[in-house]
């Protein structure tokens, strides 16, 4: 099965991601040999198609200016709904070899904001990334982490979040892609009401 395939499989019935993928590798593995067939040396051959690419093709095409300012992507108003804490913190710098970063580079805009009483920071990047790559980043996105289907319906919107030390949100809607950031981000409904105004104000194609 194609990964592109696989991965909408997958976003369509999140519920049961788990016993898909199982059903998948189970239906392609190799049908055991009779114990009474001999031995042989010659190794056999791999055709496991659920193996990933181990490189990224260098891009082609060009990003696209996203054209959005922090005041746009988020606004003071729907910052201060989701949480009368927050401020922009004006010495944010994405870091180096973060999503955040990759999306600054790519032409996009990175924003944070600072919780004046805990110190945590919302990282919230938006990108028009090179056509030719998207497809490379949502294949990465599921693989490291899992369907969320609040963030939007799917195909016309993918959402994934990825619990860690910081819980990190990726949607692609379009022709963009936003990633979100930030220690508070539990899990995944925890992104939900701040990621809903963000989209609110990013274009949809």
């Amino acid at each position: 099965m194609p990964f592109t395939t696989r991965r909408f499989a997958l976003l369509t019935a999140t519920a049961a991601a788990g016993l898909l993928a199982a059903a998948a590798l189970a239906g392609c593995a190799p049908t055991a040999a009779s114990s009474s067939t001999p031995p042989t040396d010659a190794a056999p051959a791999s055709s496991d198609p659920t193996t990933l690419p181990t490189s990224t093709p260098t891009p082609t095409d060009p990003p696209t200016p996203v054209g959005l300012t922090c005041e746009q992507v988020l606004t003071a108003d729907q910052l201060y709904a989701f949480n009368p804490n927050y401020g922009a913190d004006p010495g944010y710098t994405p870091k180096a070899g973060s999503l955040e970063k990759k999306i600054a580079d790519w032409q996009g805009v990175a924003c944070a904001w600072k919780n004046q009483t805990s110190g945590d920071v919302i990282e919230v990047a938006v990108a028009k990334p090179p056509a030719s790559q998207l497809e490379g980043l949502k294949n990465a996105a599921i693989t490291a982490a899992k369907p969320v289907p609040t963030y939007g319906v799917p195909p016309q919107v993918e959402g994934y979040f990825k619990a860690g030390t910081a819980g990190q949100v990726q949607v692609f809607r379009g022709s963009y892609w936003i990633v979100a950031e930030s220690p508070a981000f539990f899990e995944p409904g925890d992104a939900a009401p701040l990621m809903e105004s963000v989209m609110g104000n990013v274009p949809a194609s």
